[in-house]
C-alpha cells in the first residue's frame, strides 16, 4: 500500500500542476564500473596488486574455489585476423611446399572456381591450393596494414569469395600478444601476471563455433595485436607464469574478466540469463576497484525529463515520472525495474535501461527530482524515495550563489515548502541538485 501511495503521488505531481506554476524535473542516473562484471575487475586486480598481493592471490579472489594448473606443451590457438577479398604477407619461407622468398610481399586471393592462388608484387603466380595454404618462416610474419605475428599463417577461403588469414600460434606466444593489449604495462607484475594466467585460460576455454579459427582478435574474444602488443614488462608476466591456467575441480575454468566493477563483481547468471551458474563466477565484494584512478569506477549524469523519455521511446507509458529498481544480483547490478510514466508503468530487465541510455553497465540507480512553484508554495517529488521518513534541503539563489533556507519533510515522495519570498529555488536530495524553479 505504501508503494502505491508512493507512486499515485508522483503522478499527481504530473497531473495536479496548478495554473501559471513555474514547473521543471531533472532525472539523474549514478552507477559504477564498465563491462559485464563477471569474473576478475582488472582495476580490481591493480588495486590488489598495489597493495602486495600477488597473482594467485588475485586469481583466488575473483575466480572462488580454483586453483592453477598447467596447459598441455605444445598448444596452440588460432586467431582470426582478417576475412578479406584478399591477404598479404612478408617474411616468408614457405607456402605449403612452394619455397617463398622471405624479402617479398606475396598476395593471395580467392580463386574463381574456388581454393587460392598465391603472387607476388609482379603477379607472378607461386603457388595454388583448393584447399588452404600454411604461410611460415623463420621469425614473425607481417601481415601489411595488420601488424606482425609469431607462428604460422593459415590462408582458406571463407566460401564467400574472400580468404580467411588465421594465425597458428604456441599459446604463450599469443598470451605475449594479449595483456598489454588488455591490460596496461605499465601495471603492477601481480596485476599482469593475473592478466596472463586468465588471458591464457580464456583462450582455450572459449570458442567461437568456427572450425578455421578459434578466437577472434578483438574484444569478442580478448584483444590480440600480435608482436606490437609484447613489452619487456608483459613479457616477464608471461614467462614468470609460463603454461598456467586456471582450474576448478582439476579441469580448465572459463575466466572472464573485464575492466572495472564499480566495487562488487556479479554472478554469471545475473548477467547472461540463459547462462549456468559456476561457483568460480560468483559476485565478490572488490574493494580496490577505484585504484589506478578507475574512470569507470563511479559515473553518473544528468538530463531533462525530456530527453530521458525520449531515451526509453516506446518503453514509457506517457511522459517519464521515474525508475524504480525492483531486483538486484548479488551487486548492485539491476535484474529488474519499473519504468513509471504519467499514463501507467513497463517492467523492463537492466539490460533493456543499459542499451536505452548508453550505460557501461546496469550497475547503476536513478532518480527523478520534480519542482513546482506557485502562490508561494514549493512543492514537488522525488522519485524514487522511501515511503515514509527523509527529507529535502530547500535553497534559494543569493549574491553569494545557493543558501539553505530549510528542509522540508518527504511524505510518500512528496514535499511542500512555504516560499513567500520571490526568487529562484532548488531542492536538493542526498546530494542531488533538483531544478531551479522561479516564485513569482
Amino acid at each position: 500500500m505504501l508503494g502505491l501511495l508512493v507512486v499515485a503521488v508522483a503522478v499527481a505531481g504530473w497531473l495536479a500542476i496548478p495554473t501559471g506554476a513555474h514547473a521543471a524535473g531533472l532525472f539523474y542516473v549514478r552507477g559504477g564500473g564498465n563491462g559485464h562484471g563477471i569474473g576478475m575487475s582488472q582495476y580490481g586486480a591493480d588495486g590488489y596488486a598495489q597493495r602486495g598481493a600477488d597473482y594467485r592471490t588475485i586469481l583466488d579472489h575473483y575466480y572462488q574455489g580454483t586453483a592453477l594448473g598447467q596447459a598441455a606443451p605444445g598448444r596452440t590457438v588460432r586467431v582470426l585476423l582478417a576475412d578479406g577479398t584478399s591477404t598479404s604477407f612478408h617474411g616468408a619461407t614457405a607456402a605449403g611446399r612452394q619455397t617463398l622468398d622471405p624479402s617479398t610481399t606475396y598476395t593471395v586471393t580467392a580463386a574463381p572456381a574456388g581454393g587460392l592462388r598465391l603472387g607476388d608484387s609482379n603477379a607472378r603466380v607461386g603457388a595454388s591450393s583448393s584447399v588452404a595454404l600454411t604461410i611460415s618462416g623463420p621469425g614473425p610474419l607481417l601481415v601489411p596494414g595488420d601488424g606482425t605475428y609469431r607462428g604460422s599463417l593459415q590462408l582458406s577461403s571463407d566460401g564467400h569469395g574472400g580468404v580467411l588469414t588465421v594465425d597458428v600460434v604456441d599459446l604463450d606466444d599469443y598470451v605475449r600478444g594479449v595483456v598489454s593489449a588488455e591490460m596496461p604495462a605499465s601495471w603492477p607484475a601481480a596485476a599482469l601476471e593475473a592478466q596472463a594466467v586468465a588471458a591464457r585460460t580464456y583462450a582455450i576455454t572459449t570458442g567461437v563455433g568456427s572450425s578455421a579459427y578459434d578466437l577472434y582478435d578483438d574484444t569478442r574474444s580478448q584483444v590480440y595485436a600480435g608482436v606490437s602488443a609484447e613489452t619487456p614488462a608483459t613479457d616477464a608476466a608471461v614467462g614468470a607464469t609460463g603454461g598456467q591456467i586456471v582450474t576448478y575441480d582439476g579441469r580448465p575454468a572459463v575466466t572472464y574478466f573485464f575492466a572495472s566493477s564499480g566495487g562488487y563483481t556479479e554472478s554469471i547468471q545475473n548477467v547472461w540469463p540463459t547462462a549456468t551458474p559456476e561457483p568460480w563466477l560468483t559476485g565478490v565484494p572488490d574493494p580496490f576497484d577505484s585504484a589506478g584512478g578507475d574512470p569507470y569506477h563511479a559515473w553518473g549524469s544528468q538530463m531533462s525529463l525530456g530527453a530521458a523519455t525520449a531515451k526509453l521511446g516506446a518503453l514509457v507509458d506517457g511522459t517519464l515520472v521515474g525508475i524504480a529498481v525492483t531486483s538486484h544480483g548479488v551487486s548492485p547490478r539491476i535484474l529488474t525495474a519499473r519504468i513509471l510514466g504519467t499514463r501507467g508503468s513497463t517492467s523492463v530487465t537492466g539490460a533493456q535501461l543499459q542499451s536505452a541510455f548508453g550505460l557501461p553497465t546496469t550497475y547503476a540507480a536513478f532518480t527523478t527530482i520534480f519542482t513546482t512553484a506557485s502562490h508561494g508554495v514549493l512543492a514537488g517529488s522525488v522519485y524514487p524515495a522511501r515511503a515514509r521518513g527523509g527529507s529535502v534541503t530547500v535553497q534559494r539563489l543569493g549574491t553569494g550563489g545557493w543558501k539553505t533556507t530549510g528542509h522540508a519533510p518527504l511524505a510518500a515522495g512528496a514535499f511542500t515548502w512555504p516560499a513567500a519570498v520571490a526568487g529562484r529555488y532548488r531542492i536538493t536530495y542526498r546530494s542531488l541538485g533538483g531544478p531551479a524553479v522561479t516564485q513569482p
